[in-house]
């Protein structure tokens, strides 16, 4: 379930308060008092056989004696009576529940456990959708519903704040009131037994109210669908965490470097990047990021020009500014010459702008007009110390008056103020707030908030880049791999030895050392003797994992004779150390010497909550010193490859320094693919480490592997929290005049080819597959088309080949579906040159069954009126077709699975 039955829970036509209560200093008191005196136009239940009426408002003894079924139920009852009121009221035909009340789940509570089963048990058969238990509740204000017993009402406004804790929910309304911010929605999930924060993501992101999406969170349910609400919400408007519990108290030694480097913490950070969600730390950053999301336009890009009576504080906003990535703004030889006019010859002559400390309102209307034209910034922070000679808050009141002029109605950017001390500047601050102003009380907050509106615009930009094509083809052979993890897992070891962990990288097409078990010094010997070159000895035991602790790596051995020696001191040492570990003998491969090569690590651990991790960083046996890593959820591609190599120190290095060659990084972003391809189909690897991962200009080389396998229940996907390319679903067509097709799903790397389809429409076609008449396709809807989320969507392409040989789309039919899998538009293109070979039949007949198998119960689309080739194939599948209220000249078709 998703948004199923929400609506009732956020705009219900009628609210039972069960728990109602005239006591004092009790919870039903005070939801008492918030609900009925909230302003909620609906049919209002108190329920309570103490009393004839509580806050004016007849009540009712119990829920059999409501005079309708209640759309939503707030509940404030002992624990022990919640199920069976639960029961009552979906009986009755109520389809939301608000739990306040505590004693379910929390801690090691075994009978609230049991309640909590029962709650649900009795939810389920009526579609009774639960937020809490444990929470304070929630607020629409639109509607005038506070159905919670927060201590102020929150304001009328277009934020959702969503939260796990009804104290951080209290204390940004609060925060937010004073500051005359306002709410779409307020909600308390407490102990999310149900309505969790991927059913709070699909909700607001299509709610209209609704301009940008808070969230508090302290952990998550069901990973893999609050991924696709995120990254669904996230492409609509701003979605920006706080995420508590960053640092763990105590954690167990990890058995590879993969393990010891992804900390839990440091996974939520790779998911809510990959969502393109916002993350900010603490309470403060919550408190701007609040006031930033509800007062300030979108920026165009990342240049910041700063006003300032103060040189000082100028240089600390630059300083902010730097130290989190921003730039600084270059002004226009014409906003210095224009500057020049207005201000004292002894201004700052650049950015930031110093007006001199006796800055009159005057001077800073005239310079904020002037940097709000500039086109060499994107943004402008105003800072303002107080001084005997000026007066701050006419100084504000300058910066009002100029925003409001009337020429600068096409020139607003975003507008950020600081006016420092809490003196004469609370007057200004005021004024700012009553004008919906973002204002701050340190440049370093300003500073803040600007970057927090740059890092969204550039994780709206990274949702929609399109990903080169992967540079080269590999066909992986996965029968071989899963052949050597299977082995394994019969023989019940953990970890693969070191040569089968390479064989399982080669038969993914990533280059290893050679690499040879031997039992003995003897045979350690005879190998090195076969390679003829120097070589790497190490010891082999399943028991030690880093077998430079114990000095079991010898390197640069020359001699076969050098070997043998070598490995029995090895023996002996290692035997000492370690007496209790088994020792099965040796690995021996070349010694690969590069000078300028740089050692690098892969990895990937099996998170609790969202399941495979990839890892990238700084390799070697000093790698959990260094600490240069980036994390990424599979599946990856070439974009996200080179992302996460991106935030990593070592990625400058890699590109070259002085008189040092780049690395081959399309190798390295390669093999992450190949890497992320090997995680998504093998469901059995529960770590991996590649480390080191050797690199230079001429490409990569595995010089050691490890690999730990674990039995997998179900499918490999069932553990990812993004669903990967469906693969199976691709197959091949031979028509009757020998062409040769191939029907597979859509990938964000054909947004090229989707281009040059669309470039070939004419604008007929055009008109009769968008409704509408468009000249270009715009690369937001092209990556739109491209880069879905196969959990909820589909999108089936024809591919074939043109006269060069180079791949063609002909077309194809795609479904998106609802949150709750109920309803799937769809939507079919088939290329002119390909029409009447029965394309279009066959792909949605295809789409249909897909559908039905992913268990969606109808399919829909809107079609035009003169729309005839279309209606006719709706017609010939059943479809049924009807005018579409309100949509003259469309009509729409459905059919129901």
């Amino acid at each position: 379930m998703s948004m199923r039955n929400l609506n009732s829970m956020f705009n219900p036509s009628s609210v039972a308060l069960i728990g109602a209560s005239q006591k004092p200093g009790t919870i039903g008191s005070v939801l008492a008092r918030n609900v009925f005196s909230a302003g909620y136009q609906g049919k209002m239940f108190p329920v309570n056989p103490k009393y004839s009426a509580i806050e004016g408002v007849t009540a009712y003894q119990d829920i059999a004696s409501l005079p309708q079924a209640p759309d939503l139920a707030i509940i404030a009852t002992p624990p022990d009576t919640v199920p069976s009121l639960i029961a009552e009221l979906g009986k009755r035909g109520t389809r939301a529940v608000v739990i306040i009340t505590a004693g379910f789940a929390e801690g090691t509570n075994l009978h609230g456990r049991e309640l909590t089963r029962s709650m649900l048990v009795a939810a389920k058969p009526h579609l009774v959708r639960i937020v809490g238990p444990n929470c304070l509740g929630i607020m629409v204000p639109g509607v005038g519903l506070n159905g919670g017993f927060a201590h102020v009402q929150p304001l009328v406004g277009n934020l959702g704040f969503v939260a796990q804790s009804g104290a951080v929910l209290t204390a940004v309304i609060d925060w937010a009131t004073s500051r005359k911010i306002g709410f779409s929605h307020c909600v308390s999930l407490g102990d999310m037994i149900d309505v969790d924060f991927g059913d709070m993501l699909d909700y607001l992101a299509n709610d209209t109210s609704t301009r940008a999406i808070l969230l508090y969170i302290e952990s998550i349910t069901q990973p893999r669908k609050f991924m696709s609400a995120a990254r669904a919400a996230a492409r609509i408007k701003p979605v920006i965490v706080v995420k508590a519990g960053r640092h763990v108290a105590s954690a167990k030694a990890a058995a590879s470097h993969t393990g010891a480097l992804a900390g839990t913490d440091a996974v939520y950070e790779a998911a809510f990047r990959r969502a393109g969600i916002l993350r900010v730390n603490d309470m403060q950053a919550l408190f701007d990021a609040v006031q930033t999301v509800a007062m300030v336009r979108q920026v165009a890009g990342e240049r910041l020009a700063i006003v300032t009576n103060g040189g000082g504080i100028g240089v600390m906003a630059t300083d902010s500014l730097l130290d989190r990535g921003g730039h600084l703004a270059t002004l226009t030889p014409e906003s210095i010459q224009a500057l020049n006019k207005v201000l004292p010859p002894t201004w700052s002559q650049s950015n930031p702008v110093d007006i001199i400390g006796d800055a009159s309102p005057d001077r800073y209307g005239d310079a904020l007009e002037i940097l709000l034209r500039d086109k060499g910034s994107d943004a402008v922070l105003v800072l303002n110390c107080p001084t005997a000679i000026a007066n701050t808050s006419d100084a504000a009141q300058a910066v009002i008056d100029t925003l409001q002029k009337e020429s600068l109605k096409y020139n607003r950017k975003a507008l950020f103020t600081c006016w420092l001390g809490n003196g004469a500047a609370v007057a200004a601050r005021h004024i700012f707030t009553e004008n919906k102003i973002a204002t701050y009380t340190t440049p370093t907050e300003a500073v803040r908030g600007f970057m927090q509106m740059v890092r969204y615009r550039k994780s709206q930009e990274m949702l929609i880049e399109t990903p080169p094509n992967i540079p080269e083809v590999f066909t992986p052979d996965t029968d071989k791999a899963r052949e050597i993890l299977n082995r394994a897992l019969a023989e019940n070891r953990a970890w693969l030895a070191e040569p089968e962990a390479k064989a399982v990288l080669a038969a993914y097409d990533i280059p290893v050392v050679e690499t040879h078990k031997a039992a003995s010094p003897e045979a350690a010997a005879e190998i090195a003797a076969k390679f003829g070159a120097p070589v790497v000895l190490k010891i082999y035991s399943p028991d030690i994992t880093h077998k430079s602790e114990v000095n079991g790596v010898s390197l640069n051995l020359e001699t076969p004779e050098v070997v043998s020696h070598n490995a029995a001191a090895m023996l002996e040492r290692v035997q000492h150390l370690r007496p209790e570990a088994r020792l099965e003998g040796f690995t021996v491969q070349p010694m690969i010497s590069k000078s300028n090569a740089y050692e690098l690590i892969i990895g990937m651990k099996n998170d609790i909550q969202f399941g495979p991790v990839l890892l990238f960083g700084h390799g070697g046996t000093a790698v959990e010193v260094i600490q240069d890593k980036a994390l990424a959820l599979p599946p990856l591609n070439m974009h996200l490859a080179v992302d996460l190599m991106e935030r990593t120190k070592i990625y400058q290095l890699l590109q070259g320094y002085r008189l040092t060659q780049p690395a081959d990084l399309n190798s390295i972003a390669l093999t992450l693919v190949k890497v992320s391809q090997m995680i998504c189909d093998l469901g059995d690897i529960d770590e991996l480490d590649i480390n080191p991962l050797l690199v230079d200009k001429d490409g990569v080389l595995a010089l050691d592997a490890r690999i730990k396998v674990v039995k997998s229940i179900g499918q490999p996907v069932d553990r990812l929290a993004i669903l990967p390319y469906p693969k199976e679903l691709e197959e091949k067509l031979t028509f009757p005049d020998g062409q040769n097709l191939l029907i597979r799903p859509i990938r964000p790397e054909d947004e090229p080819n989707i281009q040059k389809i669309f470039n070939n429409l004419s604008p007929e076609e055009i008109r009769l597959r968008f409704l509408h008449p468009m000249k270009v396709m715009p690369h937001t809807l092209a990556a739109r088309l491209t880069q879905i989320d196969y959990d909820r969507e589909m999108a089936l392409v024809v591919e074939g080949k043109d006269q060069e040989g180079e791949a063609k789309l002909y077309g194809g039919v795609r479904i998106s579906a609802d949150p709750d899998n109920e309803r799937a538009e769809y939507a079919i293109l088939i290329h002119r040159d390909m029409t009447g070979l029965g394309l279009g039949p066959m792909l949605l007949r295809r789409i249909i069954e897909y559908a039905r198998n992913r268990g969606i119960g109808e399919i829909y689309g809107e079609v035009l009126d003169d729309n005839t080739t279309m209606l006719r194939l709706c017609s010939a599948f059943g479809f049924a077709v009807k005018a579409s209220p309100g949509e003259p000249g469309m009509k729409t078709v459905s059919l129901k699975l």
